[in-house]
Formats: C-alpha cells, sequence, structure tokens
C-alpha cells in the first residue's frame, strides 16, 4: 500500500511522469522531497514521494514553513541538502529560501561563487533535481504529462542558434524594442529530461534560456503578460514599461504592477544593504548584490504547448509563443543578487545576429520558426 492517500487519478499520472520519466528514479536511490505544509504542494510531495517508494528507491520527505524569494530555508533542510541524495526536488508554495551559511561563505566552483547548497551539488554533477515553485495541484496534472520527446528537440534547436548568436534584438506589439548581447554565453534547456547527476529544471518543464552577456541590454522592455514580484506573480492588465541602459534597469513605469516590481527590487537592494552592514555579507560583496537587483539576468523562450497565462510564473514562462527576461541574478553565477523576477512578454518577435554577418528570426510573433 502507499504510504499516503492519493485520490486523483491524474496527480498520480503526473507524479509517475515525474519520477519515471523526468528523473528516471531508480531502485535504491536516495531522494530529498522538500515542500511546505499547504495543501497542494503537500499533495504533490506525497504523490511524489508513493511513487518513488513504487520503484524501490528511498525518499524522505522534509516539510518547512512556506518561504519568499527575501527567506531564509530552515537550517535542518539545509543539513538535509547537504547529504548530497541522489534526488532533490523542490515543491514550494512560494520558494525554497536561500543558504544563509552559503551566501556568507559561498562555495568556489571554477572560480565561480556559488550561494547556494543546491546550486552547488548540481554544479559538481551530484545531484539531479526540479524544482517546482508555487504549483497547484491543477497546473501540475495538466502541464507535467506532455510529449518530452518533441519537447526536447524545440528546445535544442533554440539552444543551437543562442548559443551562435552575438546578439538578439527583441521587438513586440506592447512595444519592447530591446537588444540583448549574447557573446561568450551558452544557452540552457529546461526539456524535463533531468535523468542525468547535474541536470535539473522545472517542472512542468519546457524553455531553452540564456544570460545576457553583462552589461549589453539596451532599449526598451514592456512585460505584458505576467510578473514575478515578491508575494507571488501577478497577471498584468496595465504594461510595466522597463528603461534598460548598460544591462541594467533604469527606469519603471505603468500602474500597480509596475509598483510591485518597483518595490520588491527596492527590498531586494535594501536587503543587500543590510546584510553587509550586519556581517551578513562582505561590504563588497553586499554592494554586488545591490548593483545586480537591477540587471538583467535571463531571456528565456516557453515551448511548453500545455502552459499558458495562468498567474502562476512556472506555469507561465514555459507557455507557448512567449518569452521571458528576468531582472536580478544571472544563470552564470557571475552576476549574483538575491532577486530573480520574470516577467513574460506575449507574441515577441526574436532576432538573432551571429558573427558571420548573417541574421536569423527565431520567433516570429511568438511563433518559433528556427
Amino acid at each position: 500500500m502507499p504510504s499516503f492517500p492519493i485520490e486523483s487519478s491524474r496527480l498520480k499520472k503526473a507524479a509517475e511522469t515525474a519520477v519515471r520519466e523526468s528523473l528516471k528514479i531508480k531502485k535504491d536511490e536516495t531522494v530529498l522531497i522538500i515542500t511546505n505544509p499547504q495543501s497542494d504542494v503537500l499533495e504533490i510531495s506525497q504523490a511524489l514521494y508513493n511513487e518513488c517508494e513504487a520503484v524501490g528507491a528511498h525518499p524522505v520527505l522534509a516539510v518547512q514553513p512556506e518561504k519568499t524569494s527575501l527567506d531564509f530555508t530552515e537550517k535542518s533542510v539545509i543539513g538535509a541538502i547537504q547529504t548530497a541524495p541522489d534526488v532533490l526536488i523542490s515543491m514550494s508554495s512560494e520558494k525554497m529560501g536561500k543558504d544563509f551559511d552559503a551566501i556568507r561563505n559561498p562555495y568556489d566552483w571554477e572560480g565561480k561563487k556559488i550561494d547556494n547548497t543546491f546550486h552547488y551539488l548540481m554544479k559538481r554533477k551530484q545531484t539531479r533535481s526540479f524544482w517546482s515553485p508555487g504549483v497547484t495541484k491543477e497546473l501540475f496534472e495538466k502541464t507535467v504529462p506532455v510529449d518530452y520527446a518533441e519537447m526536447k528537440r524545440r528546445c535544442l534547436a533554440l539552444k543551437e542558434k543562442l548559443d551562435a548568436a552575438e546578439k538578439v534584438h527583441i521587438s513586440t506589439a506592447a512595444g519592447t524594442d530591446l537588444e540583448i548581447g549574447l557573446r561568450g554565453r551558452l544557452a540552457f534547456v529546461d526539456d524535463g529530461d533531468f535523468s542525468v547527476p547535474g541536470e535539473g529544471g522545472n517542472l512542468p518543464a519546457g524553455e531553452a534560456f540564456i544570460s545576457p552577456e553583462k552589461g549589453t541590454a539596451h532599449g526598451i522592455l514592456v512585460f505584458d503578460g505576467s510578473m514575478a514580484v515578491q508575494n507571488g506573480t501577478v497577471k498584468i492588465e496595465t504594461p510595466i514599461v522597463c528603461t534598460v541602459e548598460g544591462g541594467f534597469v533604469t527606469g519603471i513605469s505603468g500602474g500597480r504592477e509596475a509598483d510591485a516590481l518597483s518595490a520588491t527590487i527596492e527590498a531586494g537592494e535594501a536587503d543587500s544593504v543590510r546584510m553587509g552592514k550586519d556581517g551578513t555579507l562582505p561590504p563588497e560583496t553586499a554592494q554586488e548584490y545591490r548593483k545586480n537587483a537591477r540587471a538583467l539576468g535571463e531571456l528565456g523562450i516557453g515551448v511548453n504547448p500545455a502552459a499558458f497565462i495562468s498567474g502562476n510564473m512556472l506555469i507561465d514562462e514555459k507557455a507557448f509563443e512567449t518569452c521571458h527576461i528576468a531582472v536580478g541574478s544571472n544563470y552564470d553565477e557571475d552576476a549574483r543578487a538575491l532577486i530573480h523576477l520574470d516577467g513574460v512578454l506575449l507574441k515577441p518577435t526574436i532576432t538573432a545576429f551571429f558573427a558571420d554577418g548573417s541574421v536569423q528570426t527565431l520567433l516570429d510573433g511568438g511563433r518559433i520558426v528556427c
């Protein structure tokens, strides 16, 4: 008999897909599932626990209080992560939280400072993982059981072009007119195949994404789909208009959504300064975190056909005919910040420029054409 009673057959199917198809968990592997008491994420975690047991793995379920993007993970949970299980799953109602000790004393990995034990184990290829911040049971059931082979094909096609591009230009009907440099950057894929140590991403999966070349982004950025802010995700009614210069957001205007974005960025800046003053961070690191709270940290393109603009960023950023751009930390670990705020652009046209002078459209009004 399973350890937890799960009534929904759709949830059982989604959990089976996650464990057997995405992570490919095997007999006797160790699995740490980190969650919160909130009903949806706890029930999903219990379904995952059951499925891990069914394949003969050794799951552990760790439940901590709900965390926001500026809170710290419980020390006991960090201790559990440090045991380096074969598989790590973060199923949080908001965020898993930040790693207090690793922020104070970052790991050094190939010349880069890594401020989270979870990320460090992934970089060292000691574990594989997925994380699903803010997911609901309904959304997990709808968007996890998809065609992973086709999603991988789309991701790899976009990665090939982003890897080779020197820069991209992004435009939308809402007014985005933005150029982002990509020299020296390689794209990542979140295609749902997390079967190899060091591999991980979101479930639901479905995006190709890349860190912008530092200091290159400039133009006008208009978020018109949804926006991650401190206490969740807001669907956008009044577009958020950002001025971008030298890779940083220098101006924000719009309505209540713009106010929420500004307040979250300011909180990320203020917390960085506070941590520098109270000794949590070295002063120079605190200034780095403060500065990068306004940096462009990611360009991502959604490829999951089951995803849609739901008001949940985990789902929204995977939706077809969208791209997303993050304000805050990047994925190359060379522009660290306390925040990483994704915002979705609807039906973008993305044009890539290459070193040989050639130009290619990757998305045309949201439609993938590469």
